[in-house]
Protein backbone atom coordinates (compact mmCIF):
# COMPACT_ATOMS: atom_id res chain seq x y z
CA UNK A 1 0.00 0.00 0.00
CA UNK A 2 2.84 2.44 0.81
CA UNK A 3 4.39 1.87 -2.65
CA UNK A 4 1.13 2.82 -4.37
CA UNK A 5 0.81 5.93 -2.24
CA UNK A 6 4.36 6.97 -3.17
CA UNK A 7 3.63 6.39 -6.86
CA UNK A 8 0.52 8.51 -6.53
CA UNK A 9 2.50 11.27 -4.82
CA UNK A 10 5.17 11.29 -7.55
CA UNK A 11 2.57 11.38 -10.34
CA UNK A 12 0.67 14.15 -8.60
CA UNK A 13 3.84 16.23 -8.18
CA UNK A 14 4.84 15.76 -11.83
CA UNK A 15 1.35 16.69 -13.02
CA UNK A 16 1.41 19.85 -10.95
CA UNK A 17 4.63 21.03 -12.55
CA UNK A 18 3.24 20.31 -16.07
CA UNK A 19 0.17 22.51 -15.69
CA UNK A 20 -2.29 19.95 -14.44
CA UNK A 21 -4.55 20.33 -11.42
CA UNK A 22 -6.75 17.98 -9.49
CA UNK A 23 -10.51 17.89 -9.68
CA UNK A 24 -13.19 17.18 -7.09
CA UNK A 25 -13.23 13.57 -8.30
CA UNK A 26 -9.59 13.23 -7.26
CA UNK A 27 -10.31 14.59 -3.80
CA UNK A 28 -13.30 12.33 -3.34
CA UNK A 29 -11.43 9.26 -4.60
CA UNK A 30 -8.28 9.80 -2.56
CA UNK A 31 -9.68 11.21 0.66
CA UNK A 32 -12.89 9.19 0.62
CA UNK A 33 -11.19 5.89 -0.25
CA UNK A 34 -8.39 6.34 2.24
CA UNK A 35 -10.81 7.43 4.96
CA UNK A 36 -13.10 4.44 4.43
CA UNK A 37 -10.17 2.03 4.49
CA UNK A 38 -8.79 3.57 7.70
CA UNK A 39 -12.20 3.64 9.32
CA UNK A 40 -12.83 0.02 8.37
CA UNK A 41 -9.50 -1.05 9.90
CA UNK A 42 -10.15 0.87 13.14
CA UNK A 43 -13.75 -0.31 13.52
CA UNK A 44 -13.10 -3.77 12.14
CA UNK A 45 -15.87 -3.29 9.57
CA UNK A 46 -15.31 -5.36 6.44
CA UNK A 47 -18.03 -3.59 4.45
CA UNK A 48 -16.17 -0.28 4.82
CA UNK A 49 -13.01 -1.90 3.48
CA UNK A 50 -15.03 -3.41 0.63
CA UNK A 51 -16.26 0.07 -0.39
CA UNK A 52 -13.14 2.13 0.24
CA UNK A 53 -10.43 -0.18 -1.14
CA UNK A 54 -11.69 -0.27 -4.79
CA UNK A 55 -12.18 3.49 -4.73
CA UNK A 56 -8.67 4.13 -3.46
CA UNK A 57 -7.04 1.57 -5.75
CA UNK A 58 -8.79 2.89 -8.86
CA UNK A 59 -7.68 6.42 -8.00
CA UNK A 60 -4.07 5.38 -7.53
CA UNK A 61 -4.07 3.32 -10.74
CA UNK A 62 -5.48 6.23 -12.74
CA UNK A 63 -2.85 8.59 -11.38
CA UNK A 64 -0.05 6.10 -11.98
CA UNK A 65 -0.34 6.60 -15.74
CA UNK A 66 1.96 9.52 -16.69
CA UNK A 67 0.22 12.38 -18.43
CA UNK A 68 3.26 14.48 -19.42
CA UNK A 69 2.93 18.08 -20.52
CA UNK A 70 -0.51 19.44 -21.28
CA UNK A 71 -1.03 19.34 -25.08
CA UNK A 72 -1.61 22.60 -26.92
CA UNK A 73 -3.63 22.47 -30.17
CA UNK A 74 -1.83 24.09 -33.13
CA UNK A 75 -3.79 25.34 -36.12
CA UNK A 76 -2.44 25.38 -39.66
CA UNK A 77 -1.54 28.72 -41.14
CA UNK A 78 -4.05 30.34 -43.46
CA UNK A 79 -3.61 33.38 -45.75
CA UNK A 80 -3.69 36.71 -43.92
CA UNK A 81 -5.96 38.22 -46.59
CA UNK A 82 -9.01 36.50 -48.07
CA UNK A 83 -11.98 37.44 -50.19
CA UNK A 84 -15.56 37.67 -48.99
CA UNK A 85 -17.33 34.39 -49.59
CA UNK A 86 -14.16 32.26 -49.59
CA UNK A 87 -13.99 29.09 -47.55
CA UNK A 88 -11.15 26.88 -46.39
CA UNK A 89 -10.53 23.69 -44.47
CA UNK A 90 -8.58 24.08 -41.24
CA UNK A 91 -6.57 21.33 -39.57
CA UNK A 92 -5.68 21.56 -35.86
CA UNK A 93 -2.92 19.25 -34.65
CA UNK A 94 -2.80 17.85 -31.10
CA UNK A 95 0.14 15.97 -29.54
CA UNK A 96 -1.55 14.17 -26.64
CA UNK A 97 0.26 11.71 -24.39
CA UNK A 98 -0.95 8.24 -23.38
CA UNK A 99 -2.47 9.54 -20.15
CA UNK A 100 -5.00 11.80 -21.92
CA UNK A 101 -8.53 10.42 -21.88
CA UNK A 102 -10.49 13.18 -23.64
CA UNK A 103 -9.99 16.64 -25.13
CA UNK A 104 -12.52 19.47 -25.37
CA UNK A 105 -11.75 22.03 -28.11
CA UNK A 106 -13.73 25.01 -29.30
CA UNK A 107 -13.67 24.73 -33.11
CA UNK A 108 -14.90 27.34 -35.58
CA UNK A 109 -17.78 26.58 -37.91
CA UNK A 110 -18.90 28.27 -41.16
CA UNK A 111 -21.65 30.07 -39.22
CA UNK A 112 -19.69 30.83 -36.03
CA UNK A 113 -16.01 31.59 -36.65
CA UNK A 114 -13.55 32.11 -33.78
CA UNK A 115 -15.97 31.14 -30.99
CA UNK A 116 -17.66 28.05 -32.35
CA UNK A 117 -19.16 25.24 -30.28
CA UNK A 118 -17.11 22.99 -27.98
CA UNK A 119 -16.43 19.51 -29.33
CA UNK A 120 -15.52 16.60 -27.05
CA UNK A 121 -12.95 14.28 -28.63
CA UNK A 122 -11.13 11.15 -27.45
CA UNK A 123 -7.60 11.53 -26.16
CA UNK A 124 -6.06 9.52 -29.00
CA UNK A 125 -7.15 12.11 -31.63
CA UNK A 126 -4.14 13.66 -33.36
CA UNK A 127 -5.77 16.05 -35.86
CA UNK A 128 -9.03 17.96 -35.83
CA UNK A 129 -10.66 19.30 -38.98
CA UNK A 130 -12.92 22.31 -39.28
CA UNK A 131 -14.33 24.37 -42.13
CA UNK A 132 -14.22 28.15 -42.31
CA UNK A 133 -16.30 30.50 -44.43
CA UNK A 134 -15.79 34.26 -44.47
CA UNK A 135 -19.25 35.69 -45.11
CA UNK A 136 -18.62 39.25 -43.87
CA UNK A 137 -15.80 41.62 -44.78
CA UNK A 138 -13.62 43.28 -42.17
CA UNK A 139 -10.80 42.38 -39.82
CA UNK A 140 -11.09 40.15 -36.79
CA UNK A 141 -10.40 36.81 -35.15
CA UNK A 142 -11.61 33.76 -37.05
CA UNK A 143 -9.73 30.94 -35.27
CA UNK A 144 -9.22 30.59 -31.52
CA UNK A 145 -8.94 26.98 -30.34
CA UNK A 146 -9.83 27.24 -26.66
CA UNK A 147 -9.24 23.84 -25.09
CA UNK A 148 -9.43 21.73 -21.94
CA UNK A 149 -7.58 18.42 -21.44
CA UNK A 150 -8.49 15.70 -18.96
CA UNK A 151 -6.47 12.69 -17.76
CA UNK A 152 -7.70 9.23 -16.76
CA UNK A 153 -11.13 9.27 -15.09
CA UNK A 154 -10.96 13.11 -15.27
CA UNK A 155 -8.98 13.18 -12.01
CA UNK A 156 -6.52 15.69 -13.51
CA UNK A 157 -7.38 18.47 -15.93
CA UNK A 158 -5.41 21.20 -17.67
CA UNK A 159 -7.37 24.28 -18.60
CA UNK A 160 -9.60 25.69 -19.79
CA UNK A 161 -7.01 27.61 -21.81
CA UNK A 162 -7.73 30.41 -24.25
CA UNK A 163 -6.07 29.43 -27.52
CA UNK A 164 -3.91 31.69 -29.66
CA UNK A 165 -5.90 34.02 -31.88
CA UNK A 166 -5.57 33.97 -35.63
CA UNK A 167 -6.63 37.24 -37.26
CA UNK A 168 -7.67 37.65 -40.85
CA UNK A 169 -8.45 40.55 -43.17
CA UNK A 170 -11.50 39.90 -45.32
CA UNK A 171 -11.62 42.31 -48.25
CA UNK A 172 -14.92 43.95 -49.24
CA UNK A 173 -16.60 42.27 -52.20
CA UNK A 174 -16.48 43.82 -55.66
CA UNK A 175 -19.90 43.86 -57.31
CA UNK A 176 -20.15 44.48 -61.08
CA UNK A 177 -21.43 48.01 -61.72
CA UNK A 178 -21.80 50.03 -64.92
CA UNK A 179 -19.08 52.69 -64.88
CA UNK A 180 -19.92 55.95 -66.59
CA UNK A 181 -17.49 58.13 -68.53
CA UNK A 182 -15.61 60.68 -66.47
CA UNK A 183 -14.83 64.21 -67.68
CA UNK A 184 -11.22 64.21 -68.92
CA UNK A 185 -8.66 65.92 -66.77
CA UNK A 186 -5.84 67.39 -68.86
CA UNK A 187 -3.03 66.53 -66.46
CA UNK A 188 -0.76 64.78 -68.95
CA UNK A 189 -0.50 63.31 -72.40
CA UNK A 190 -1.55 59.79 -71.44
CA UNK A 191 -4.90 58.33 -70.53
CA UNK A 192 -8.01 56.84 -72.10
CA UNK A 193 -10.18 59.95 -72.43
CA UNK A 194 -10.18 62.43 -75.29
CA UNK A 195 -9.01 65.91 -74.38
CA UNK A 196 -10.15 69.11 -76.08
CA UNK A 197 -6.59 70.10 -76.96
CA UNK A 198 -4.36 68.69 -79.68
CA UNK A 199 -1.83 66.02 -78.85
CA UNK A 200 -0.51 62.57 -79.69
CA UNK A 201 -3.66 60.57 -79.26
CA UNK A 202 -5.35 58.18 -81.66
CA UNK A 203 -8.59 60.06 -82.43
CA UNK A 204 -8.54 62.48 -85.38
CA UNK A 205 -9.17 66.10 -84.46
CA UNK A 206 -8.70 67.97 -87.78
CA UNK A 207 -6.65 68.19 -90.99
CA UNK A 208 -4.90 71.53 -91.40
CA UNK A 209 -2.07 73.11 -93.41
CA UNK A 210 1.50 72.41 -92.34
CA UNK A 211 3.00 74.85 -89.80
CA UNK A 212 6.64 75.22 -88.80
CA UNK A 213 7.35 72.82 -85.96
CA UNK A 214 5.00 70.07 -87.10
CA UNK A 215 6.47 66.59 -87.43
CA UNK A 216 6.88 65.09 -90.87
CA UNK A 217 5.30 61.81 -89.81
CA UNK A 218 2.02 63.67 -89.29
CA UNK A 219 1.80 64.71 -92.94
CA UNK A 220 -1.28 63.33 -94.69
CA UNK A 221 0.17 62.62 -98.12
CA UNK A 222 -3.15 61.77 -99.74
CA UNK A 223 -4.67 65.15 -98.86
CA UNK A 224 -1.36 66.86 -99.71
CA UNK A 225 -1.30 65.34 -103.23
CA UNK A 226 -4.92 66.31 -103.87
CA UNK A 227 -4.28 69.89 -102.74
CA UNK A 228 -1.07 70.04 -104.78
CA UNK A 229 -2.82 68.80 -107.89
CA UNK A 230 -5.38 71.59 -107.53
CA UNK A 231 -2.71 74.31 -107.46
CA UNK A 232 -0.25 72.62 -109.83
CA UNK A 233 2.48 72.10 -107.20
CA UNK A 234 2.41 68.59 -105.66
CA UNK A 235 4.57 69.60 -102.67
CA UNK A 236 3.45 73.17 -102.28
CA UNK A 237 0.50 72.54 -99.94
CA UNK A 238 1.49 70.14 -97.18
CA UNK A 239 -1.32 69.08 -94.82
CA UNK A 240 -1.00 67.32 -91.48
CA UNK A 241 -3.37 65.21 -89.42
CA UNK A 242 -4.02 66.74 -86.02
CA UNK A 243 -5.17 64.38 -83.25
CA UNK A 244 -6.74 64.83 -79.85
CA UNK A 245 -4.59 64.46 -76.76
CA UNK A 246 -5.44 61.59 -74.43
CA UNK A 247 -5.84 62.83 -70.87
CA UNK A 248 -6.35 61.18 -67.51
CA UNK A 249 -9.67 61.35 -65.65
CA UNK A 250 -9.64 61.20 -61.87
CA UNK A 251 -12.38 60.07 -59.51
CA UNK A 252 -12.25 60.62 -55.75
CA UNK A 253 -14.57 58.47 -53.64
CA UNK A 254 -15.30 60.18 -50.31
CA UNK A 255 -16.77 57.90 -47.65
CA UNK A 256 -18.49 59.22 -44.53
CA UNK A 257 -17.20 56.96 -41.75
CA UNK A 258 -18.49 59.20 -38.93
CA UNK A 259 -21.80 57.39 -38.56
CA UNK A 260 -23.25 53.98 -39.24
CA UNK A 261 -27.02 53.73 -39.17
CA UNK A 262 -29.38 50.89 -40.00
CA UNK A 263 -32.97 51.12 -41.28
CA UNK A 264 -34.46 50.48 -37.82
CA UNK A 265 -34.26 53.66 -35.74
CA UNK A 266 -34.65 51.63 -32.53
CA UNK A 267 -31.31 49.87 -33.28
CA UNK A 268 -29.29 53.08 -33.72
CA UNK A 269 -28.19 53.06 -30.09
CA UNK A 270 -27.54 49.31 -29.94
CA UNK A 271 -23.95 48.09 -29.74
CA UNK A 272 -22.62 45.19 -31.75
CA UNK A 273 -19.77 44.42 -29.38
CA UNK A 274 -16.36 44.49 -31.04
CA UNK A 275 -17.86 44.77 -34.51
CA UNK A 276 -17.31 48.26 -35.89
CA UNK A 277 -19.58 47.81 -38.92
CA UNK A 278 -23.15 46.59 -38.70
CA UNK A 279 -24.33 44.45 -41.62
CA UNK A 280 -26.82 46.36 -43.74
CA UNK A 281 -25.84 49.72 -42.24
CA UNK A 282 -24.83 52.80 -44.17
CA UNK A 283 -21.12 52.22 -43.56
CA UNK A 284 -21.33 48.64 -44.79
CA UNK A 285 -23.26 49.75 -47.88
CA UNK A 286 -20.85 52.64 -48.51
CA UNK A 287 -17.78 50.41 -48.33
CA UNK A 288 -19.32 47.92 -50.75
CA UNK A 289 -20.31 50.76 -53.09
CA UNK A 290 -16.83 52.31 -53.01
CA UNK A 291 -15.21 48.95 -53.81
CA UNK A 292 -17.60 48.36 -56.71
CA UNK A 293 -17.21 51.88 -58.12
CA UNK A 294 -13.43 51.79 -57.80
CA UNK A 295 -13.26 48.46 -59.62
CA UNK A 296 -15.53 49.70 -62.43
CA UNK A 297 -13.68 52.95 -63.10
CA UNK A 298 -10.23 51.42 -62.72
CA UNK A 299 -11.22 48.76 -65.23
CA UNK A 300 -11.82 51.42 -67.88
CA UNK A 301 -8.47 53.08 -67.20
CA UNK A 302 -9.40 55.97 -64.90
CA UNK A 303 -7.50 57.05 -61.82
CA UNK A 304 -9.36 56.52 -58.53
CA UNK A 305 -8.59 57.84 -55.05
CA UNK A 306 -10.15 57.41 -51.60
CA UNK A 307 -11.10 60.05 -49.03
CA UNK A 308 -12.20 59.35 -45.44
CA UNK A 309 -14.24 62.39 -44.38
CA UNK A 310 -13.97 61.50 -40.69
CA UNK A 311 -10.23 60.77 -40.69
CA UNK A 312 -8.50 62.42 -43.67
CA UNK A 313 -5.14 60.83 -42.84
CA UNK A 314 -6.53 57.48 -44.03
CA UNK A 315 -7.10 58.67 -47.59
CA UNK A 316 -5.31 57.32 -50.67
CA UNK A 317 -4.04 59.41 -53.57
CA UNK A 318 -5.48 58.65 -57.03
CA UNK A 319 -3.88 55.75 -58.85
CA UNK A 320 -4.58 53.14 -61.47
CA UNK A 321 -4.24 49.42 -61.93
CA UNK A 322 -5.27 46.21 -60.19
CA UNK A 323 -2.81 46.66 -57.33
CA UNK A 324 -4.30 50.06 -56.61
CA UNK A 325 -7.73 48.42 -56.30
CA UNK A 326 -6.30 46.02 -53.71
CA UNK A 327 -4.79 49.00 -51.89
CA UNK A 328 -8.19 50.73 -51.81
CA UNK A 329 -9.96 47.62 -50.49
CA UNK A 330 -7.38 47.17 -47.74
CA UNK A 331 -7.74 50.83 -46.81
CA UNK A 332 -11.51 50.50 -46.65
CA UNK A 333 -11.05 47.85 -43.97
CA UNK A 334 -8.73 50.22 -42.10
CA UNK A 335 -11.29 53.03 -42.37
CA UNK A 336 -14.04 50.81 -40.98
CA UNK A 337 -11.77 49.71 -38.12
CA UNK A 338 -11.20 53.36 -37.16
CA UNK A 339 -14.77 54.46 -37.84
CA UNK A 340 -16.44 56.63 -35.25
CA UNK A 341 -18.09 59.94 -34.69
CA UNK A 342 -16.22 63.08 -35.70
CA UNK A 343 -17.92 66.47 -35.30
CA UNK A 344 -16.63 67.96 -38.55
CA UNK A 345 -16.05 66.17 -41.86
CA UNK A 346 -12.97 67.32 -43.75
CA UNK A 347 -12.76 67.44 -47.55
CA UNK A 348 -9.38 68.86 -48.38
CA UNK A 349 -8.29 70.47 -51.62
CA UNK A 350 -8.46 67.91 -54.41
CA UNK A 351 -6.68 67.77 -57.79
CA UNK A 352 -8.06 70.24 -60.29
CA UNK A 353 -10.67 68.75 -62.58
CA UNK A 354 -11.26 65.59 -60.54
CA UNK A 355 -14.79 64.33 -59.88
CA UNK A 356 -15.70 63.78 -56.22
CA UNK A 357 -18.41 61.32 -55.18
CA UNK A 358 -19.47 61.89 -51.56
CA UNK A 359 -21.20 58.80 -50.12
CA UNK A 360 -23.05 59.72 -46.93
CA UNK A 361 -26.47 59.32 -45.24
CA UNK A 362 -26.56 63.16 -44.84
CA UNK A 363 -27.98 63.07 -41.33
CA UNK A 364 -26.29 66.25 -40.08
CA UNK A 365 -25.68 69.76 -41.37
CA UNK A 366 -21.89 69.44 -41.16
CA UNK A 367 -21.64 67.07 -44.13
CA UNK A 368 -23.97 69.30 -46.18
CA UNK A 369 -21.85 72.37 -45.44
CA UNK A 370 -18.71 70.42 -46.36
CA UNK A 371 -20.10 69.45 -49.77
CA UNK A 372 -21.40 72.95 -50.48
CA UNK A 373 -18.06 74.50 -49.54
CA UNK A 374 -16.30 72.18 -51.99
CA UNK A 375 -18.80 73.08 -54.72
CA UNK A 376 -18.21 76.80 -54.14
CA UNK A 377 -14.47 76.20 -54.60
CA UNK A 378 -15.22 74.96 -58.08
CA UNK A 379 -14.93 71.24 -57.36
CA UNK A 380 -16.99 68.77 -59.39
CA UNK A 381 -18.90 67.26 -56.49
CA UNK A 382 -21.70 64.68 -56.63
CA UNK A 383 -23.65 63.59 -53.55
CA UNK A 384 -24.65 59.92 -53.26
CA UNK A 385 -27.42 59.41 -50.70
CA UNK A 386 -26.80 56.20 -48.73
CA UNK A 387 -29.67 56.54 -46.22
CA UNK A 388 -32.04 53.54 -46.42
CA UNK A 389 -35.81 53.82 -45.84
CA UNK A 390 -36.20 54.37 -42.12
CA UNK A 391 -38.33 52.13 -39.90
CA UNK A 392 -39.89 53.78 -36.80
CA UNK A 393 -39.48 52.37 -33.31
CA UNK A 394 -42.62 50.28 -32.65
CA UNK A 395 -42.07 50.37 -28.87
CA UNK A 396 -42.25 54.16 -28.66
CA UNK A 397 -45.42 56.25 -29.16
CA UNK A 398 -43.21 58.89 -30.80
CA UNK A 399 -41.58 56.47 -33.23
CA UNK A 400 -43.43 57.67 -36.34
CA UNK A 401 -42.97 61.32 -35.38
CA UNK A 402 -39.21 60.82 -35.00
CA UNK A 403 -39.05 59.11 -38.38
CA UNK A 404 -40.92 61.97 -40.06
CA UNK A 405 -38.63 64.57 -38.47
CA UNK A 406 -35.48 62.72 -39.57
CA UNK A 407 -36.84 62.20 -43.07
CA UNK A 408 -37.88 65.84 -43.39
CA UNK A 409 -34.49 67.17 -42.28
CA UNK A 410 -32.76 64.76 -44.62
CA UNK A 411 -34.93 65.90 -47.53
CA UNK A 412 -34.18 69.56 -46.72
CA UNK A 413 -30.42 68.94 -46.84
CA UNK A 414 -30.64 67.21 -50.21
CA UNK A 415 -32.77 70.05 -51.57
CA UNK A 416 -30.14 72.56 -50.45
CA UNK A 417 -27.51 70.61 -52.34
CA UNK A 418 -29.59 70.50 -55.52
CA UNK A 419 -30.30 74.23 -55.26
CA UNK A 420 -26.56 74.94 -55.27
CA UNK A 421 -26.02 72.83 -58.38
CA UNK A 422 -24.72 69.66 -56.68
CA UNK A 423 -26.19 66.50 -58.29
CA UNK A 424 -27.83 64.23 -55.70
CA UNK A 425 -28.08 60.56 -56.59
CA UNK A 426 -29.77 57.85 -54.50
CA UNK A 427 -27.62 54.76 -54.30
CA UNK A 428 -28.93 51.75 -56.18
CA UNK A 429 -26.79 49.81 -58.65
CA UNK A 430 -24.57 52.53 -60.04
CA UNK A 431 -26.64 53.23 -63.16
CA UNK A 432 -27.81 56.72 -62.01
CA UNK A 433 -24.18 57.62 -61.30
CA UNK A 434 -23.14 56.66 -64.81
CA UNK A 435 -26.01 58.69 -66.33
CA UNK A 436 -25.14 61.74 -64.22
CA UNK A 437 -21.50 61.50 -65.24
CA UNK A 438 -22.51 61.48 -68.91
CA UNK A 439 -24.56 64.64 -68.40
CA UNK A 440 -21.67 66.26 -66.55
CA UNK A 441 -19.29 65.41 -69.37
CA UNK A 442 -21.61 66.80 -72.06
CA UNK A 443 -22.09 69.97 -70.02
CA UNK A 444 -18.35 70.46 -69.71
Amino acid sequence: MSGRVLAWARARRAAGTAGWRGTDALVRGAVGGLGLVALGVVLHRFELLLIGAPLLVSTVLALAVPVGAAPVPRADRLPRTVETGDDARLTIHVDAGPGIEFLAVRLPTPDAPAVGPVQLLPGHARSLRARLRWNAWGEGVDVRPDHLVAGRDALLIAGPVTGPESRRTVLPPVAPLPAGPLPPRAAGLVGVHRSARAGDGTELRAIRPFHPGDRVRRVDWRVTLRAGAAIGDPLGALHVRERHAEADAELLLAIDSRMDVVPSIAAWSDSEGDTAVRPGGTLDTSVRAVAALAAGFLRQGDRVGLIDLGRPQLGIAPGAGHRHLLRIRHQLVACSRSAGWAPKPILRQTPSGAVILVLSPFLDDAITDCVLHAARRGERVMAVDMLPPLIPDPASPWGEVVRQILTGEHRTRLTALRTQGVPVIPWSDGTPIAATLRKLRRRR
